[in-house]
């Protein structure tokens, strides 16, 4: 049911994040980030951890924050779909963080250990070829998974992104489960920020319409979206683009409050103070495509950013691995995630941080010991929390 107000909203909001990574323990290792660097500081390996380049990451680089991302010419690329935990800091704690989901991934498909073994091989098969040559590198076949969304990218027009978000053909947003009634007080102020020229201006840009043309605000609600970031300020602003001319065109523009990021950063590091400028910034190094369709603003004395959804920006869902799509995924994915990296160095940084990686691999298991000892260590770690989230969230119920 709708809620009617935004005071109601926090306890639901929890209620809906337990839920969420109660479902599995692949859920439970996307939404418990902090989990995550608390675990991994503890754990047997953290002394072992390189310190590589100083590098914008990912800061919370999972499967689901992985997937094929629309630039503004049309352009569709996978790449990372999420930046709320960026940071300027050590690369390889997004490599831990993607090989403990799919390692976690591969447990749900009831593989065996074997697979994830060969998986974090070629995790750093990927991640070493980023490295060696980050625009023409190999990344492997495409797994199955990343096909067909990219596929599916392709074909994707706005009538798809109207059919799944809005109701119908009617420009406005349909109230109910995930998108909840406004405050009076968030309503005028959405409406105020779509009345900025700085704002309408940037939108204009995305769209690369005539100059002529305005924007308006048609409709808004909150938005449950996410596991992580519930209970933060997230919207859903549908937007009207028309001039006299013509038929009035609308986009679909996503609203999320920046706070302080969890994963942590080099202490020598030097970022924006404001943390939607902070996550801009970041997008523009490590996701092109998502950096230049994405807007800072101040509302309501928070801070947060705009980005307009495109009908091909969908997000990497693997239901079930087999163990050769495993292993194939595991090389793409280290592949993307080591050519966001690497378009940060230049040659010299890169090859060394190369050679750092390759000296720390092992004989038995072909992947850097601190990396496999890592997700070891984790997925024990994260088992355990789960089922004991599990209990918990049985207990309440």
């Amino acid at each position: 049911m709708p809620m009617p107000i935004t005071a109601d909203r926090a306890k639901t909001l929890e209620a809906t994040r337990t839920l969420k990574m109660a479902r599995s323990a692949h859920a439970y290792v996307r939404g418990n980030t902090a989990k995550f660097y608390e675990w991994l500081a503890a754990s047997p390996a953290a002394h072992r951890l390189p310190q590589g380049p100083s590098v914008w990451i990912c800061g919370d680089c999972h499967l689901g924050n992985l997937g094929p991302i629309a630039s503004g010419d049309g352009r569709i690329a996978v790449q990372i779909r999420d930046l709320d935990q960026a940071v300027i800091g050590n690369p390889a704690h997004d490599l831990v963080r993607l090989g403990l989901s799919l390692a976690t991934a591969a447990r749900g498909s009831d593989l065996p250990g074997v697979t994830t073994a060969r998986m974090m091989e070629e995790m750093a098969e990927g991640y070493a070829a980023a490295m060696a040559n980050p625009r023409d590198g190999d990344p492997g076949d495409e797994p199955d998974a990343v096909r067909t969304v990219r596929r599916k990218a392709w074909t994707r027009r706005w009538r798809h992104l109207a059919r799944e978000r809005l109701d119908g053909d009617t420009p406005k947003i349909p109230l109910g489960r995930k998108f909840w009634p406004l405050a009076e007080d968030e309503n005028e102020a959405l409406r105020r920020l779509f009345e900025r020229p700085e704002v309408t201006e940037r939108i204009l840009a995305f769209e690369k319409h005539d100059a002529d043309r305005s924007v308006r605000m048609v409709d808004g609600a909150y938005w449950l979206k996410g596991c992580s970031s519930l209970g933060l300020l997230r919207y859903a602003v549908l937007i009207e683009i028309r001039n006299d001319k013509e038929r009035p065109a609308y986009a679909l523009v996503d609203i999320k409050e920046a706070v302080d990021p969890i994963a942590p950063a080099y202490a020598s590091a030097t970022m924006p103070a404001d943390n939607a400028h902070r996550v801009l910034q970041a997008a523009r190094a490590l996701s092109p495509h998502l950096g230049e369709r994405m807007i800072p603003v101040e509302m309501m004395g928070k801070s947060l950013f705009i980005r307009e959804l495109a009908p091909q920006d969908l997000k990497l869902e693997i239901g079930q691995f087999s163990e050769k799509q495993a292993a194939k995924a595991a090389r793409y994915l280290a592949f993307v995630v080591g050519k966001a990296h690497a378009r940060q160095m230049d040659e010299a940084t890169r090859q060394e941080w190369l050679r750092h990686l390759e000296a720390d691999r092992r004989s038995a298991i072909d992947a850097p010991s601190w990396l496999w000892e890592s997700v070891v260590a984790l997925a024990g770690r994260h088992e355990s929390g789960y089922l004991e989230h599990c209990r918990l969230y049985a207990l309440a119920a």
